[in-house]
């Protein structure tokens, strides 16, 4: 657990100084952007790799149960992930669900991390994804602000077609799927798929 707790804190330490606008760009200014670009994805890696570790040993130890969710959460999450999918697929191709959502990669990250939340009753699961949905709903609301103060009045008119927002459910669905059947067992040693182990 301790590994997991230390990971969290690199990576979204990490991404929460981003937030911090004025220290950032004190560094910036004293360090250069692309070191500080350097510096902020080495720490980003270093703390995602020490998350998958501790989380990896949390699981080799057995849970720990805090409650016990009930069966329909399951099911639940596995729609709101794909469209979490959907979503971080819209952030690079603007359209109307970019529009729609403002920040796309932010609110994927939310729904991903509640949707986890309400299927996974156990402390690491509660620790992980709770902290993740923790951090983007602080980021967004730090966006929020640095959008009111950066449009003055700009206009914000989507595409008048669908093409990117359609590419963005195909490819997100398309992600969706190959994660939910392949790469969820294979990365993370559980299948969320009825009846496979």
């Amino acid at each position: 657990m301790t590994l997991l707790v230390l990971g969290l804190i690199l990576f979204l330490g990490t991404h929460a100084f981003s937030m911090a606008r004025n220290p950032r760009a004190a560094i910036i200014m004293k360090i250069g952007e692309g070191p500080y670009k350097g510096l902020y994805s080495l720490l980003s890696l270093a703390g995602i790799v020490l998350i998958a570790i501790g989380f990896g040993r949390y699981r080799q130890a057995g849970y720990i149960p805090v409650w016990d969710p009930p069966t329909w959460t399951r099911h639940l999450a596995l729609v709101l992930v794909w469209f979490a999918f959907v979503a971080v697929t819209a952030a690079y191709l603007p359209g109307r669900i970019k529009r729609g959502l403002k920040h796309p990669m932010l609110a994927g990250v939310k729904i991903w991390a509640f949707a986890h939340l309400i299927a996974n009753g156990d402390l690491g699961s509660i620790l992980l994804f709770g902290s993740f949905l923790v951090w983007a709903v602080l980021a967004r609301i730090s966006a929020k602000n640095r959008d009111v103060a950066a449009e003055h009045g700009a206009p914000t008119n989507a595409p008048s077609d669908f093409r990117n927002d359609a590419l963005a459910v195909v490819i997100g669905t398309a992600a969706y799927l190959v994660f939910l059947i392949w790469l969820h067992p294979l990365l993370i040693g559980v299948s969320v798929l009825p009846g496979r182990v």
